[in-house]
């Protein structure tokens, strides 16, 4: 089976790799996709270790992996990458992440911005 991020490897070469060293991703995209597994397996702890600390929404961690294991997570679908590359310090994925909610398919669109701080991406927010 493929990572849950839509890469043609398995999670246990792909994203698990992200998820068991805190997050040491060489480009914005492989922690947004490392992220979208994340939400995939309501792995909280990543999700905070992995936002910045200026924007780290702690309190409501426990009502994000609460809804993260309420839907039925679908794919990931990565439409833009602007910088973000191994030699930069800031870059944007938009993506749309498709899931499955009451009864329907539903679908975060979001152009996200992330910076590099001590050799590590972390999520901002949206760009």
């Amino acid at each position: 089976m493929n990572c849950y991020c839509g890469n043609n490897k398995s999670y246990k070469a792909c994203c698990e790799v992200f998820h068991l060293n805190n997050g040491k991703t060489e480009t914005a995209e492989q922690l947004m996709r490392s992220r979208y597994s994340a939400f995939v397996l309501a792995n909280g702890d990543y999700l905070m270790q992995t936002h910045h600390k200026s924007t780290r929404p702690i309190k409501e961690k426990q009502a994000i992996v609460k809804w993260a294991k309420s839907v039925q997570w679908i794919k990931l679908e990565i439409l833009d990458t602007t910088t973000g590359l191994k030699s930069h310090n800031k870059g944007t994925v938009t993506f749309n992440a498709y899931f499955y909610e009451n009864g329907k398919v539903d679908v975060i669109h979001e152009k996200s911005a992330f910076v590099k701080e001590d050799k590590q991406w972390y999520y901002l927010g949206f760009a």
